[in-house]
């Protein structure tokens, strides 16, 4: 079983911590929560753990094996995927083509870069949007092309950050069971940053809560119900979960 984790992260931008000792481990097969008010933290952490930003401290790892220096690119041929939360499609491109180009950049033929892209648009449910241009698409199914794209050539990890902003309570109950999916079908550990704390309390086995750029809270839904360090954390924010906070946690 391998296992992406972040050991002791900080990051600092001139002189204010935006990361402090931050440490979580993620393993193929789970879906991690990571939570936490506006300015809390968890963009910064997502981007150290795949490469978009280097850590002041600490050190990120893979089975192991430092990742720490590598660029996003390679740290993504080593099987680290992501999304974004502006989806970040080539938008003059149709949506097959979305694919096809990420799985030519990690090194398939033309060939198996199409075959593999047809592939996952009918894994997903999306093979209608094949040939649509991306950038005409609605942002639903935006979302859902660029996480088939983060899934080509078969990531051992997926951090997906906010993958469900905007979405209708029925499109984040469809992209809960996507996701439910993704970890259990092809053993991806999934990493899912989100506001909508009703759906991270749905479909996670584990949660790490960040305030102010540490760990305030770690372990399953129920206790991160519970937990009155949780609650005063989100007082007086004005995260968009869905519910209200109060009333998602409880």
């Amino acid at each position: 079983m391998s296992e992406l984790s972040a050991d002791g992260v900080s990051v600092a931008f001139a002189g204010l911590k935006a990361l402090s000792e931050v440490s979580l481990q993620l393993r193929s097969g789970q879906i991690l929560g990571l939570i936490g008010p506006n300015g809390a933290g968890k963009t910064t952490l997502v981007n150290v753990l795949t490469g978009f930003q280097a850590p002041t401290s600490g050190a990120v790892l893979l089975d192991g094996a430092s990742l720490t220096g590598l660029a996003a690119h390679e740290v993504r041929r080593r099987g680290v995927a992501r999304t974004f939360q502006g989806g970040r499609l080539f938008r003059d491109l149709p949506v097959i083509d979305n694919l096809e180009v990420t799985g030519l950049g990690l090194g398939l033929s033309r060939a198996a870069a199409i075959r593999e892209a047809g592939e996952m648009l009918d894994w997903i449910g999306i093979s209608a949007l094949a040939d649509r241009i991306a950038g005409t698409l609605p942002y639903t199914d935006e979302r859902r092309v660029a996480i088939g794209r983060a899934l080509m050539r078969a990531p051992d990890f997926l951090l997906l950050d906010e993958p469900a902003a905007g979405m209708s309570p029925q499109e984040a109950r469809d992209l809960s069971d996507l996701i439910r999916r993704i970890a259990r079908e092809r053993g991806c550990g999934v990493l899912l940053i989100e506001h909508n704390v009703g759906l991270v309390l749905g479909v996670c086995d584990h949660i790490v809560v960040l305030d102010s750029g540490a760990v305030i809270e770690t372990g399953p839904p129920a206790a991160i119900r519970a937990s009155e360090r949780v609650r005063h954390a989100y007082m007086g924010t004005a995260a968009d979960t869905g519910l209200p906070v109060q009333e998602a946690l409880v």
